[in-house]
C-alpha cells in the first residue's frame, strides 16, 4: 500500500512539473505596449507598485509584475484605463480582482452621473481574471485590447 501511495505521489508530481513548462513567460509591459502601438492610447503609466496602491488600492505583495495606464485616446475622445496584474498567487488574484472591481464601480457611477455615452462604453467593458492575471480595461476598443492580452498570456 506504501509503494502505491508513494508512485502515486511522484506520478502526481511529475504530471506537476509538465504542466509547469506549458507555462508561457510573459511581459506585461511590453503586451501593454503593443496595445499601445495597435490602439493609439496616449495615457499617463503608473510606474511603481505604490502608484498600483494609491490608485487602485493593490497591495505591492499581491503584485508579481504589472503594467498600468490612464489617460485618452487619440482616436476619440473616450477615458481610458488599462490595468493589468500579475498577481503573486491565487489569493492575491481575487484580492486584485476585489480592488479592480471596485475601481470599476467607480468609474461606472461617475459616467451614470455626468456622461450617458461614455456610460454605455463603460457598461461594455469589465474586469477579467484568468489565474493569476488580473485586467481591467477601459476604453473603446476594450474588447480588442482584452483579446489581445488573453493571446498573450496563452
Amino acid at each position: 500500500m506504501k509503494k502505491v501511495i508513494s508512485f502515486a505521489a511522484v506520478l502526481i508530481l511529475c504530471l506537476s512539473i509538465l504542466a509547469g513548462c506549458g507555462a508561457k513567460d510573459v511581459n506585461l509591459g511590453d503586451v501593454l505596449d503593443k496595445m499601445n502601438t495597435e490602439y493609439s492610447v496616449d495615457a499617463t503609466k503608473y510606474e511603481t507598485k505604490e502608484d498600483m496602491y494609491k490608485y487602485y488600492n493593490i497591495n505591492a505583495d499581491d503584485i508579481k509584475q504589472f503594467a498600468a495606464e490612464v489617460g485618452k485616446s487619440d482616436t476619440d475622445s473616450k477615458n481610458t484605463e488599462v490595468v493589468l496584474v500579475e498577481a503573486t498567487d491565487s489569493d492575491a488574484a481575487s484580492r486584485v480582482e476585489t480592488a479592480l472591481t471596485n475601481r470599476y464601480n467607480s468609474i461606472f457611477q461617475q459616467n451614470a452621473s455626468y456622461s450617458a455615452e461614455e456610460l454605455d462604453m463603460v457598461k461594455n467593458c469589465k474586469v477579467t481574471k484568468d489565474g493569476n492575471f488580473v485586467t481591467m480595461i477601459i476604453g473603446e476598443k476594450a474588447s480588442d485590447m482584452l483579446t489581445m492580452f488573453n493571446d498573450s498570456i496563452k
